[in-house]
Formats: C-alpha cells, sequence, structure tokens
C-alpha cells in the first residue's frame, strides 16, 4: 500500500449528513473512469474531530476541508496529478 494514495472520506455522523454519501459515490466513479484501482487505497474513516469543518477528505496525510461532491473531483484531479 506504500505507493497507493490513501483517500479517506470521513463517515462521521455530521460529514455524511452534510453530503458524504454522495461524495463517496463521486469518489467512487472518478476511481473507476480514471482506471485508477490499482494506484488509490479508498476508504470511509470515522471522525477526525473537525466537524465544524466538515465534510472533511483526507488524501495521504493532507486534510480538505468543507468538500462537496462538485469540489472533489477537483481535488483528486489535482493530489492525483491527472
Amino acid at each position: 500500500m506504500s505507493n497507493k494514495t490513501e483517500i479517506i472520506v470521513c463517515l462521521g455522523s455530521s460529514c455524511f449528513a452534510r453530503g458524504n454519501k454522495k461524495t463517496v459515490q463521486e469518489i467512487d466513479s472518478y476511481i473507476k473512469v480514471n482506471k485508477l484501482e490499482e494506484k488509490v487505497y479508498f476508504h470511509g474513516g470515522h471522525c477526525f474531530g473537525k466537524c465544524e469543518k466538515g465534510p472533511i477528505l483526507k488524501v495521504n496525510d493532507k486534510y480538505f476541508e468543507k468538500i462537496d461532491p462538485a469540489s472533489v473531483i477537483d481535488i483528486l484531479a489535482k493530489e492525483m496529478n491527472e
């Protein structure tokens, strides 16, 4: 896994209620469309303790705050150097 990009989406109740369910679908779709299954480790995570800044996405060691399904594609494209 060390050479894979780790993508973690917060599945805590606050982030989930603010739209991370749809964001999970967008990330999953992005990974499949761009054939990145072998390059990323995508999974959900428990609360990151930043609820007031949620929804939260973590890519490797970088946190992204107040994400939504529209912004997550731009974030992934930049972080994956696509």
